[in-house]
């Protein structure tokens, strides 16, 4: 290559996650309030993905789907802290492969495989490791030090720390709009944005880059400056998804029951006491609304960053990926966090931008797509091998305005709330912690949920219960659609078991099958 000429064979990559954003948390695909407009000019060029689901949660778990182009029951991040075997390909190994030098802005939450450390190595005291591959340009995990001390240099008095940081300026009521003691400009993601701005000022125009810019937002805890804290008014948006009463929540699985009774107010606003099911509506309504604020803030960051690119030069070079990791319950089924079943949990935005892509331009794709497709869309985007074995397809034919040979009729999902080092469920439910786990198939007209051990499955009918209130796996009249979603559960599980080495066979004339692994 010709000093000074770009590369037009490798384009740029700017691949953005976000953490806790629902799928139904945009302006783009109809939200009665919430107002995204960097990433509806996104979608208008490019392709909205308006059923695109987590592979798991909570975060973890949730990435090593994204990053590894695996299911959970491959990858086997069950948790946070579950180390990610170091046989893994991932995203940004094979980025490098490609000619790129993938370069991190923010986290990946990935626990290092143990066996390659010695057990003294201060890696193996954290779940917030490095994803093996990326070059940490800026490194921000939960404890924000990075953040904290860039406000520190710019005046802000710092000295309360994560999560202190993020409580009201000022005394205020347990939830309240009251705003941090930081600004709009001096927010984590504001900070992710500046410094992705300096680095890709020092990128040369004829080398092709990558950066995945992970923001830990609209993670709690759930507060934000203003003008976002006041944007949204409580009383507005949909009505709480949920059953008529916290009993009749309860009622429909016993960890449903047990989900309800453990998940405390300190996780979502810190130093709040008691159970997140005691706050009352309005008082959930008013979290909803900061919640909203918060995104809001993280889109005007992501226009910030779209400027930059385009005033470099580079926005017709450079193929964005935006997307969360998983979602967020907010309040629906009287539950605030992610985990579970529910949707809430699991459905998350994605639009794919690529510039020498038009076809599709501004197109929206109802098909079910999943975390899993996201590794396989950016090779194939860059012009990388697409190894066989991963669980996902790559998304490119979409992007072309044309409908894949085959695809998903639906999504799958999976939840492990094992607990290796207390033991928490094993001892409430009775089951080893194999048996810690629970798998999902949902169709546009059914969920059907099966647990691991002797807790009972679960069936939603979405036509005529689209609020997932009531659980039909026990009525006789149901007995079949059960049956048939077990069925094709257990057919999937069959499909995707790891196939690493399973696409190979060794025959008199050498290696038969795909050669790439």
């Amino acid at each position: 290559m010709k000093s000074g000429t770009k590369d037009k064979a490798r384009p740029n990559v700017l691949f953005v996650t976000c953490d806790q954003w629902r799928g139904d948390s945009l302006s783009a695909v109809g939200h009665p309030v919430v107002r995204t407009p960097n990433v509806d000019r996104l979608a208008k060029e490019g392709v909205l993905f308006s059923r695109h689901y987590a592979g798991a949660a909570p975060c973890s778990p949730a990435r090593a789907c994204i990053y590894t182009g695996l299911y959970q029951m491959n990858n086997r991040v069950c948790r946070n802290g579950t180390p990610l075997d170091a046989r893994h390909d991932n995203i940004a190994l094979a980025a490098r492969r490609a000619g790129y030098t993938p370069t991190l802005f923010g986290y990946t939450d990935t626990s290092p495989d143990p066996r390659g450390l010695d057990p003294s190595d201060p890696a193996l005291r954290t779940y917030e490791g490095i994803l093996p591959g990326f070059f940490p340009r800026v490194l921000l995990p939960e404890h924000q030090k990075p953040w904290l001390s860039w406000l520190a240099a710019r005046g802000v008095k710092t000295n309360a720390a994560f999560p202190d940081i993020h409580k009201p300026a000022k005394r205020a009521p347990e939830v309240s709009s009251a705003p941090p003691v930081y600004s709009k400009d001096e927010t984590p993601a504001a900070f992710i944005a500046g410094e992705f701005i300096h680095w890709l000022g020092e990128q040369e125009s004829a080398e092709p880059w990558f950066a995945h810019l992970s923001f830990i937002s609209p993670h709690p805890p759930f507060i934000v400056p203003e003008p976002f804290n006041t944007m949204y008014d409580p009383s507005d948006g949909p009505a709480l998804r949920r059953a008529a009463d916290m009993e009749a929540e309860a009622a429909i699985h016993p960890f449903s029951a047990w989900a309800m009774e453990r998940l405390r107010k300190t996780k979502f606003i810190p130093g709040a006491k008691g159970k997140v099911r005691d706050w009352s509506e309005d008082e959930v309504r008013q979290i909803r609304a900061l919640y909203w604020g918060m995104i809001t803030e993280v889109d005007g960051q992501l226009g910030r960053i779209f400027h930059a690119v385009a005033a470099k030069g580079a926005w017709d070079d450079t193929i964005v990926v935006f997307m969360s990791d998983h979602a967020e319950m907010m309040g629906d089924h009287f539950s605030m966090g992610k985990g579970g079943f529910f949707d809430q949990s699991y459905h998350v935005p994605l639009v794919v931008r690529d510039p020498r892509r038009r076809k599709a331009r501004g197109g929206r794709v109802d098909a079910f797509t999943e975390a899993v497709d996201i590794m396989p869309t950016l090779l194939d985007l860059i012009g990388a091998p697409v190894p066989s074995h991963l669980d996902g397809q790559s998304l490119a034919p979409f992007l072309d305005g044309a409908s894949p040979r085959t695809w998903r009729d639906a999504a799958h999902w999976e939840f492990d709330f094992r607990s290796i080092a207390k033991g928490t469920a094993e001892k409430r439910f009775g089951l080893s912690s194999r048996q810690c786990n629970l798998a999902v198939l949902r169709t546009d007209r059914w969920k059907y949920v099966h647990f691991g051990g002797s807790l009972p499955p679960v069936l939603f009918d979405l036509k005529e219960d689209p609020d997932e209130t009531r659980n039909l796996a026990s009525d006789a009249a149901y007995t079949s659609a059960r049956l048939e979603m077990a069925e094709r559960l257990l057919e999937w599980r069959a499909e995707h078991l790891d196939q690493s080495l399973a696409l190979l066979e060794l025959t008199e004339g050498g290696v038969a099958g795909k050669r790439y692994l």
